[in-house]
């Protein structure tokens, strides 16, 4: 099945310059912070970093020679996202790339100046990121994460690859401004295929283990994850009470989830060091709009399959882009 595979985060880029070459250059060095939500060792955001870094370096920024990174991960912790934040804007960087709210929204209490570019953003005008997706308006720019009718889908894949599923868990984070609407979708969506579903607050560690531990005695229950944040807890969770679980991310098939369907991040990245190029050549963040997603992916988990006692149809696994096997 196609994996997408790219080198590192291109740390040695410089060296591979030849002290001749790297003699004569005269460019101004541009500093770019970037700051993701995730821990240092998670490899689906070292993928997309480093996706981001390749991408800078076709576009003929080198690490080195004329750009300098300074990473930040915040470990989707609050605390740790004002306070990188804070780092990262006083050391005046020429732009930053952020991901998510919880990452561009403390660094727009502290600058209106340095240019930001968000990958993905679920609803950055309701967030009060930008004043509307066309045109901006101040120093953030970047790419939506979702379309809310995507969300619709979650619960068609969830009755077509477990039919006897009629309620589901929706697990969303109630800080996010877009999660009682997103939830309306799929509420919409879910009675058309006869699927019950309730929402459950991301953030309530024993309300998550109720609510699973009720699904599972009911036998019927399945679960619709809105949000990366805790997925390993929530993935394991999911495991234990034999729920299949839908999800927007690839990264949480791969930690044991059963099917994912949503944008492809890695090209998000891809197209947000296109921004960050555009910015450092003197565009204004206020005028690039914001863009949605452009390439999406099915990916299916058949060893979770099997263990939950499922059959993927055919119909489905001929549509996936990915089967983890």
């Amino acid at each position: 099945m196609k994996r997408r595979a790219f080198i590192s985060l291109l740390g040695g880029a410089a060296a591979a310059w030849p002290l001749a070459v790297r003699a004569q250059q005269t460019e101004r060095v541009r500093r770019i912070g970037i700051i993701q939500p995730a821990s240092s060792d998670d490899a689906e955001y070292q993928i997309r970093v480093g996706a981001l870094l390749q991408e800078l370096q076709q576009l003929g920024w080198i690490i080195g020679r004329n750009i300098r990174i300074e990473t930040r991960w915040t470990k989707f912790d609050p605390e740790e996202s004002r306070k990188y934040a804070a780092e990262l804007v006083a050391l005046a960087p020429d732009a930053i790339v952020a991901t998510g709210i919880s990452t561009v929204g403390p660094l727009l209490q502290l600058t209106r100046t340095v240019p930001i570019v968000f990958p993905a953003a679920s609803d950055p005008v309701a967030a009060g990121l930008v004043e509307n997706l066309a045109r901006p308006g101040g120093n953030a720019t970047g790419f939506l994460s979702f379309e809310y009718s995507l969300s619709g889908k979650w619960p068609e894949l969830l009755r077509q690859v477990a039919p006897s599923v009629r309620r589901a868990a929706v697990l969303r984070d109630p800080a996010n401004p877009s999660a009682i609407a997103q939830f309306g979708v799929i509420q919409a969506a879910a009675s058309s295929v006869g699927l019950e579903v309730f929402p459950v607050n991301l953030r309530d560690t024993a309300g998550i283990e109720r609510a699973l531990a009720t699904l599972a005695g009911s036998r019927d229950g399945g679960l619709i994850v809105t949000s990366p944040g805790r997925v390993n807890h929530i993935i394991k969770l999911a495991a234990q009470y034999k729920l299949p679980a839908v999800c927007p991310y690839r990264e949480m098939i791969t930690d044991g989830g059963l099917i994912s369907y949503g944008p492809d991040l890695v090209d998000q990245y891809r197209r947000a060091a296109g921004y960050v190029d555009r910015i450092l050549k003197g565009e204004k963040p206020a005028d690039l709009p914001v863009q949605a997603p452009t390439k999406y992916d099915l990916v299916i988990n058949l060893k979770t399959a099997k263990t939950l006692g499922l059959e993927v149809p055919p119909t489905l696994l001929a549509r996936a882009d990915e089967v983890i096997e």
